[in-house]
């Protein structure tokens, strides 16, 4: 489950690359759990369910993305 998990983050990580920018943040292998646990948490999605998650993200991105990149920014770190 893990090695699954690690790939499906790490897949849609990539896509986030200018968000995480914008956000001020920068990923690492420390806290990159951290982070898909605050995006999970941001779009109501059950941390299990990456496709789910990353399909929200779009949706989100889509239709105000300085809104999510804001509550990103506000929400790393508080864990």
């Amino acid at each position: 489950m893990c090695v699954m998990r690690c790939v499906l983050v790490t897949c849609y990580f990539r896509y986030l690359t200018d968000v995480f920018k914008k956000a001020g943040i920068e990923v690492t292998s420390e806290n990159r759990r951290e982070i898909d646990k605050v995006i999970h948490s941001i779009v109501g999605v059950e941390s299990k369910n990456c496709p789910a998650a990353w399909r929200e993200v779009k949706k989100r991105l889509a239709e105000d993305e300085e809104a999510f990149v804001s509550r990103l920014r506000k929400n790393i770190g508080k864990r």
